[in-house]
C-alpha cells in the first residue's frame, strides 16, 4: 500500500473542474477589478484568495478543519463575517454607482479597487465558510488506498487549488485584456449591478 493513491486522481479533476468553473463570489471579485483597475490589480486579488484557500487547505489537512467544523459558534461567526464584508463590498458598489450616474465618474472607484486588493481577495475568501466546508466534504471522497490521509490530502487540495488558479488566472487576463472595449458608462454600471446584485445575494445565503 502506497503513501498517496494517485488512482483517484482523473475522477478527483474532472469533480474539481466542475467545482472550479461554477461562478462564485471569487470570479465575481476578480472580473470585476480586472475590468476596472486591470491585470495586477486582479492577480494581486488572486493572490489574495489562494492565500485564503490555501489556509482552508491546510485547515483540513492538518485536522483542525474537523475540529472548526464541529464548533457552531466559530462557523456562525464565520458566516456573519463572510455575509457583513459581502454586503460591505455590495454596499461600496452601489454608491459608486449612485455617484457616477449619468457617465459622471468620481474616481472613487478605481481607488477603492486599487486599495489592497491582496488583502480584499483575502479577507473575502478566509470569512467564506463555505471553502472550509467543502474541502472536509470533497477531499476525504478521494483518498482511496492511501496509507498516509496527510499526504493524500496535501496531494488532492494542491491539484485542486492548482486548478483554480489556473482557471481564474485565464478570467483575469482575459478580463483584463478586453477591458479596454468594456469601459462604457453602461458597460461598467452594468458590471456593478450585477456584481453587487451576486454579492447581496451570497451574503443572505451565508446567513439562512
Amino acid at each position: 500500500m502506497s503513501a498517496v493513491d494517485t488512482s483517484q486522481l482523473p475522477v478527483f479533476v474532472i469533480a474539481s473542474v466542475i467545482f472550479v468553473i461554477t461562478p462564485g463570489v471569487d470570479v465575481f471579485l476578480l472580473l470585476r477589478t480586472s475590468v476596472r483597475t486591470g491585470t495586477r490589480a486582479g492577480l494581486l486579488t488572486l493572490a489574495g484568495i489562494h492565500s485564503a484557500s490555501l489556509v482552508h487547505v491546510a485547515l483540513v489537512v492538518s485536522g483542525l478543519g474537523v475540529v472548526l467544523a464541529s464548533n457552531p459558534g466559530v462557523l456562525t461567526a464565520l458566516r456573519w463575517l463572510g455575509a457583513a464584508y459581502l454586503t460591505y463590498l455590495a454596499l461600496g458598489i452601489a454608491r459608486d454607482v449612485w455617484r457616477s450616474r449619468g457617465g459622471r465618474e468620481t474616481g472613487d472607484e478605481a481607488k477603492r479597487c486599487n486599495d489592497n486588493p491582496f488583502r480584499r481577495g483575502f479577507v473575502c475568501n478566509i470569512t467564506n465558510p463555505k471553502m472550509l466546508l467543502f474541502c472536509l466534504a470533497f477531499l476525504p471522497q478521494f483518498m482511496g488506498a492511501a496509507s498516509s490521509p496527510v499526504l493524500q490530502l496535501g496531494l488532492l487540495g494542491v491539484v485542486f487549488l492548482a486548478l483554480a488558479a489556473a482557471w481564474e488566472t485565464g478570467i483575469v487576463l482575459t478580463a483584463a485584456r478586453v477591458s479596454g472595449r468594456l469601459q462604457r458608462p453602461a458597460v461598467l454600471t452594468t458590471l456593478d449591478v450585477v456584481s453587487a446584485t451576486a454579492f447581496l445575494t451570497m451574503s443572505v445565503g451565508l446567513v439562512v
